[in-house]
């Protein structure tokens, strides 16, 4: 269960990076895409937080038992999410404008 929830979470981040990358195209700017990237990372973000919660204190990894509380696990939640807004605060400030001039 371990591995196929850590190969789900990789794969949906693989399809975030993905989508937010092809977003921005010739055709230009996606706005369905750039929507299903940020969707993507929240169900990184969950399958984390749950990898966390099955997993933590029960020595199937260092790395897992850190997040050996319910509130530590729900900082991989919250970071998920602080994430994506600064992905979108990064795209709506300084990527759009230029990205604007350069295809019109």
């Amino acid at each position: 269960m371990l591995t196929t929830l850590t190969v789900l979470a990789s794969l949906f981040f693989i399809a975030h990076v993905y989508l937010l990358f092809t977003s921005f195209g010739k055709s230009g700017f996606q706005k369905q895409k750039y929507l299903w990237s940020h969707i993507t990372l929240w169900v990184t973000g969950g399958l984390a937080f749950l990898v966390a919660v099955l997993f933590s204190g029960k020595g199937v990894s260092g790395v897992l038992d850190v997040f050996d509380t319910p509130g530590k696990a729900a900082l991989l939640l919250l970071l998920a999410f602080v994430l994506s807004g600064t992905a979108h605060t990064i795209v709506k400030l300084l990527v759009m404008p230029r990205y604007s001039k350069s295809v019109a």
